[in-house]
């Protein structure tokens, strides 16, 4: 069913939310990836007219809350290359892979989302799309196809299949026309959507493709993020390592960014709220990682920390019956089975696919889904 909301208010770098702790502005992250002088700013942006701290988003995307001097913050992230276009800058939704091209992976993606991320920009329709359309670019390794983006491609070792909200269309695609076929699905949403935002909105998927029938089911959701010492096997990637950094709820002081900055390496934001710092050498990834783990970031994979999640909660949100972030890190678990993601209201925002949902009421919580 479409949304009754009549205008897009997802926020961006210029567009930004009205929150209960100030203005919050949004970085749209093309396939989570970033140099370290641009996490560099973004630490600067959050330190001098914000929070002092990043948010990490389930798209892959960052946040800076409490923003004072808006303008300021919106000059220096146009200064580190991150608003390309100011027409355009909410509608670069595309989350990729996060470790395809470095290891394992049916196919480089890293072509597809600079391509896409361009013809988005290029193509004029497409600039009042909506903050929450996105697109899935999935190497193969099923890690992002889950999460039922609103359009995208999964890369099989003999070809990519279309997706709409992350089920299998049928139609299978050329390396060539990935690019071409994600705009031309997108346009026709943006000009024939009606009041709809999302895919999952529209009640008749031919207006998008003609003769579709989608796969029984979607794709298996992933709640968990690559951590730790990851070994770089692909072509032009051998012998080098990435290192996987959960980022505990999201939350990223400025300073701990200005020590993943200072690595000097590229870095990929996933829709898991974590950091891949990439395409180091062993001897460097070591000093990394005893410098990076003692500054609250984790780097192991049976922490309990991958099993808990949050919305931002009180005090930032008005909406929220509770702090939902520190009651998450009080019910952590050694031993938790199913992710858990702790809401403040009904809206559940951020919330994985594959999780038990717990809703703040007041006086306690209660399971949601």
């Amino acid at each position: 069913m479409a949304r009754t909301r009549g205008t897009d208010a997802c926020p961006g770098a210029l567009q930004v939310h009205r929150a209960a702790d100030g203005a919050l502005a949004r970085i749209r992250l093309p396939g989570g990836t970033l140099t370290a002088a641009q996490l560099a700013a973004l630490a600067r942006v959050a330190s001098e007219y914000g929070s002092s701290t990043l948010e990490l988003t389930a798209r892959g995307n960052i946040q800076v809350r409490g923003i004072t001097d808006e303008a300021a913050a919106a000059d220096a992230i146009a200064g580190a290359g991150l608003l390309p276009s100011a027409t355009h800058e909410r509608v670069r939704n595309i989350v990729a892979s996060p470790l395809s091209g470095r290891a394992g992976g049916n196919a480089d993606v890293r072509p597809w989302v600079a391509g896409l991320d361009a013809a988005i920009r290029a193509e004029p329709r497409l600039a009042g799309l909506g903050g929450r359309f996105w697109f899935s670019v999935d190497d193969g390794h099923a890690d992002v196809s889950g999460l039922c983006a609103d359009v995208g491609v999964h890369a099989f070792p003999d070809g990519c299949a279309l997706l709409l909200a992350g089920r299998d269309t049928g139609l299978r695609l050329g390396a060539d026309e990935v690019v071409e076929t994600l705009v031309v699905i997108a346009t026709r949403f943006a000009t024939t959507r009606g009041s709809a935002w999302r895919v999952k909105e529209l009640d008749d998927l031919e207006r998008l493709l003609p003769g579709v029938e989608l796969g029984a089911a979607p794709f298996s959701a992933v709640t968990r993020p690559p951590v730790g010492w990851i070994a770089q096997d692909q072509p032009g990637s051998e012998g080098r390592v990435a290192l996987g950094a959960a980022v505990p709820l999201g939350v990223l002081p400025a300073r701990v960014a200005e020590y993943l900055a200072a690595i000097e390496a590229p870095l990929v934001i996933t829709p898991w709220r974590s950091v891949l710092v990439c395409d180091l050498d062993e001897a460097v990834a070591d000093v990394a990682l005893r410098v990076l783990a003692p500054s609250g970031l984790v780097f192991d994979e049976n922490s309990p920390w991958l099993t808990v999640s949050a919305c931002t909660g009180s005090p930032g949100c008005a909406h929220s019956a509770a702090d939902v972030r520190a009651d998450a890190a009080r019910a952590l678990k050694p031993d938790a089975g199913m992710h858990r993601h702790f809401v403040g209201c009904e809206r559940a925002c951020g919330s994985p696919l594959a999780a038990e949902v717990l809703l703040a009421t007041g006086d306690g919580y209660r399971q949601l889904r």
